[in-house]
This record gives C-alpha cells, structure tokens and sequence, in this order.
C-alpha cells in the first residue's frame, strides 16, 4: 500500500437525508480512504452502503435529491457541491447491473462514449479504447453488440468504459451479483490486476464476502444503520462476530472453524483458508467435531414428478432425460449461456423442445399451453422487473387470482396470507417502484405462489439479497419444499446449493453433465472447471487437515449449519 499521504477521499461529520425520508440514511459517517487503498464497503441490505457509495461518485445529492451534512472531499473537490459531471473525471462507478450501463451499439462505441462527449480527436480515441479494452481483456470483441456478450463480458466493457477517463477512484457496486461462480472469481482477480496495473483507489461494495475475500483488500469497513461500525484489516474483523451480528455471512470455512470449537484470532490470519494458520489442537479439532455426527443418507423412494425424456433444443442437438421427484429441492448449476433457463422455459412452455418429451406426473405437458401449464408449474425469473406488471404490490399479487375470476373476499385473504409468507405484508399497500431488488425478487415469488404451483422453478431466487434476506427467502422456500412443494432453482450461488438442494444437476453445453449430490459436485475439481462452478472453501479446508472424503466434512458442516440456523441463532 503506498504510504499514508494524504487522503483521496475524506468524510468528516458527514451525514446525507434523502429529501423523501424523514430521517437521515446517513449519520456522523468519519472516514479516510487513500491512494491506492482496496476497502471492501459491507453491509446488510438497507444498512446506507450504497447510499455512502453515491455520495462519492455524486448521485447523491445530484440524481436522488437530499440534505448533506459535514464535509466530503473526493480527490480534492467538495463533492456536494460539485456535479455528477465533475465527479465522473474523479470516480468511475461500475453499476450491479451492465444493462444498465450500456449506450453504445458495438463495445467499441460504448466504451469510447466518454471520450466522444469530450471532443477526443478520433485516432486519439482509438488509441485509448483500444488501451482500455485490452486492460480488462474485452479488445477481441470491440464489434459485437452489447447483447452478444455474457455477463462477464459486459461487466468488463463497463469497467473498460470508465476506465477511459483515467479516474482516481473506482467504485463497484455489487460487482458479483449477475455473475456465475467462476467469472465472479474471473471479476475480482480482473479489479486486482486493474488495480495494480494501474494504482487507482479501489471501493467494492457487496455482501458476498467470501468471493471478495478471493484476493487481497487492505480494510472491510462495515456499515449498518447509516453509520460505520468497524473500519478493520479483514484478519482482525472476522476474528470478531460482528459480521454475523450484522446480518453478513462470514466465509464458510471460518464458520466450520468456530462449530468446531476453535478460537478465532488475528493471528491465525483467517481471510484465506488457503493461509488459515491451524496448530495441531485446531487439526484435532476440526476431525473430531466431523467424527462426532455420522453422514446419513437421504432414504425413500418417492414418486416421480417431472419427467425429461431425450429432450432436444436449440443449437446443440444434446438430448437431456432427467426426472425430479415430487417434494425435492433441487438446484440447477453452470455458467451463463449452459442451457439451465432454456431447460425450465420448455418445461413451462414458453418454448418448444425440437423433440423429446416431457411428462407431469406421468401425464404429456407437450400437449398443454402455457396458460394451463402456470397452474401447477410456477415460473420465477431472474430478473423482477420483467414481470412485474402493475402498479400497486397487491394488485401485483391478486392479479393471476382476480383474472381467474375468484371472490374478492377470497382473493385479499389469499394474497395477504402469500404476502405474510414472503415478508412483504408491511408494504402490501406499497408502489412495486418504492421497492429495492430483493423486495421485487419477493413480489414475483409471491405472485407465483398465490397460485399454489405443485412445482416452482426460481431463476436466481436470492440474486442481489444480503445474507439476512436469502436466508428468509430460502427458510421460506424450504417451508415450502416441506410443505409438499416441490423446488427447482437455477442458481449461480454456490452456498445456495450446498445448504439447500441436496441434489445439483450440472448443466454445460446444453447437455446434463452431471447429477450428483450437491457436496461431491462442489468437490469435483474436473466437474468445477467444465461447469465454471467453484469449488467450496469447505472442501480446501478438509484437505488442508486432511480430512476424508471432502464431501463428507461439507454434508457435516451443512447439517451444523442448518441446526444452528433453524433454531434462530
């Protein structure tokens, strides 16, 4: 880290009220940040993280109107009183979503977009873009069109767009949350290698700690409630419990280290479990807490639900078989652009298989349109915002139930019971627009539910949810699973699949590559590399100590974990 001089971004006493709330978001936030510092900027949904990231980068007070407090220097403008326009040279910001970002029709256009706004002779243009591009390793695709790329692509065109006007500073904001697993790891080694390349100030905002956590930060700075509550080397705060007291998961093998009795320090520099230290009473530890509850397997046979047979589609021409038996759980896995949302539209209906077939319980779906299908099968997409098609949040949720002609009376107990169930009964009388993501995500699934689907497919069920919103929305579905509901989720987050869906099928290619226990999937490296999985840090910690099978140690974990949980720990 360079050495302190003086600092590139500064709040004193600084606190920001949006002009629609009636309190401040923000409160005596005190925080220095300087050259060339990487801080991870953490906290539960809500907590201010993103409210503190846009006063920096100048959408507060600029874009969303509100009262600043205090001082707030950003690479020596008074941010306040600057304008999005000034600030944009100082601070580059690389938003959640890439979708959102994009303006140009080729990557080339896009990323040169700043540089047409300010006059840039044209070969110097060229000359920068290029640069940019081949810094985050996107220059072989400057003609494609934005929609041709994945969304690891996209994000790199983002950051290459921002990178053009050499700013100071670069803020990610929630840069994981539409990745798959392995281009999220591919994202924070690309924000490590800009960094060095180029010594610019780096802010990551995300709850996802553990993929941060993938290289090196110099300082977590914890936020909740609008104010800062830890500002620490990530070795002294996860020797803490004031991430889990925050709502923010720790990363997995620091959880599997504390069930097993062993004292976290600083010492034992627990950011990486590739350079955990573990004396030889911490080995001892972890086997005898693994030995101490037997693996039991799942028994039973029960009746099959959805059946694929030598389903064919799309490009590939692989044909899929795979059944799902009725009240499982079951996760759906591998990159963006595998076949796992094509498979769940053929089995909905909203696309045509070339051949094969497709039965529920035992009957031929093919033969059903969509119509008649949505009333057993449910259909959650990724993202909210294209199903949403009203105004209100409880018009939103009554409307599949009204359009079927039920009794008003019928419908409000129906919808306000769904609306119970999926935490949203506080804001039935809500806009959807005054929603964040995670609440929208839950709109959508309460739509479905209302409908009492015998089967649910959730394209990404807790993408962008901190820890505290995923667990109620996966208790919630596991209620469900529980209740006789049967649960399919595609899903790039692989915490997700280990804790929850006992089985993954694996997806690469548009063919099924493999259907396995979610454990020995995850600790497959060949299977991880195909797939562009990545491999869980419960199964780097059992090798570390030597502990077999792997797959083993991550099915103990998962049953502690749950206990623990589900007694609201």
């Amino acid at each position: 880290m360079a050495e302190k001089k003086s600092p590139v971004i500064s709040f004193k006493d600084f606190s920001f009220q949006y002009r629609a709330q009636k309190k401040p978001t923000l409160t005596g936030i005190n925080l220095d940040i300087y050259p060339g510092e990487k801080v991870l900027i953490a906290g539960p949904s809500g907590s201010g993280k993103s409210t503190l990231a846009g006063c920096i980068n100048g959408l507060n007070p600029f874009s969303n109107p509100g009262e600043c407090k205090g001082t707030l220097t950003v690479d020596g403008v008074d941010a306040p009183h600057s304008s999005i326009f000034e600030l944009s040279a100082h601070v580059g910001t690389v938003l959640q979503d890439p979708d959102g970002q994009f303006i140009g029709l080729t990557v080339g256009e896009d990323i040169a977009f700043a540089l047409e706004n300010s006059c840039t002779p044209q070969d110097e243009m060229h000359a920068i873009t290029r640069h940019a591009a081949e810094l985050v390793g996107i220059e072989k695709h400057l003609d494609y069109a934005p929609h041709e790329l994945s969304g690891g692509q996209k994000q790199r065109v983002s950051l290459a767009g921002v990178m053009v006007d050499q700013v100071k500073i670069l803020l990610f904001d929630e840069p994981l949350a539409n990745l798959d697993p392995a281009a999220g790891k591919q994202a924070i080694e690309l924000i490590d290698e800009i960094q060095k390349k180029t010594d610019t100030t780096v802010l990551i905002i995300e709850h996802r700690l553990e993929d941060v956590l993938w290289r090196n930060v110099d300082r977590i700075i914890l936020v909740n409630e609008g104010t800062i509550l830890a500002d620490m080397t990530p070795d002294e705060l996860l020797s803490t419990s004031l991430l889990a007291d925050n709502g923010i998961r720790e990363p997995l093998y620091v959880t599997a280290m504390r069930y097993a009795g062993i004292d976290i320090t600083k010492e034992k520099r627990p950011a990486h479990v590739d350079s955990v230290v573990l004396n030889e009473g911490d080995r001892k530890r972890l086997q005898e807490w693994f030995e101490a509850q037997p693996f039991k397997e799942e028994a039973g046979e029960r009746e099959k639900l959805l059946e694929v047979k030598n389903l064919s589609f799309g490009y590939t021409k692989e044909h899929v078989s795979l059944s799902i038996d009725k009240g499982e759980m079951v996760s759906i896995v591998g990159r963006n652009g595998a076949g796992k949302s094509t498979f769940s539209k053929l089995v909905c209906g909203f696309e045509d298989p070339d051949s094969g077939e497709i039965l529920f319980h035992g009957k031929d779906l093919l033969k059903e349109n969509i119509r008649h299908r949505a009333k057993y099968i449910g259909y959650v997409m990724q993202n909210p915002n294209q199903m949403i098609s009203k105004t209100m949040i409880y018009e939103e949720v009554a409307l599949s139930l009204q359009k079927a002609g039920m009794p008003e009376e019928k419908v409000r107990q129906k919808v306000e019971d769904t609306l119970k169930i999926c935490g949203l009964y506080p804001f039935r009388n809500w806009p959807v627009s005054a929603l964040s993501f995670g609440q929208k995500k839950r709109v959508t699934i309460a739509s479905v539910l209302v409908q009492d689907p015998e089967l649910i497919i959730l394209d990404e069920p807790t993408a962008g949810q901190d820890f505290k919103h995923y667990t109620e929305i996966m208790e919630f579905l596991r209620k469900l699973n529980e209740r006789g509901v049967t649960v399919v989720m595609i899903t790039h987050d692989m915490h997700l699949m280990l804790e929850y869906t006992p089985r993954a099928l694996v997806f690469s290619d548009g063919q099924l590559i493999a259907d396995r226990r979610a454990s020995e999937v995850l600790c497959d490296p060949e299977l991880i590399e195909r797939a562009a999985l990545k491999e869980t840090s419960l199964f780097t910690l059992a090798n570390h100590c030597a502990i077999t099978p792997p797959e083993a140690f991550v099915e103990r974990f998962i049953g502690e974990d749950r206990e623990v949980r589900s007694h609201g720990c």
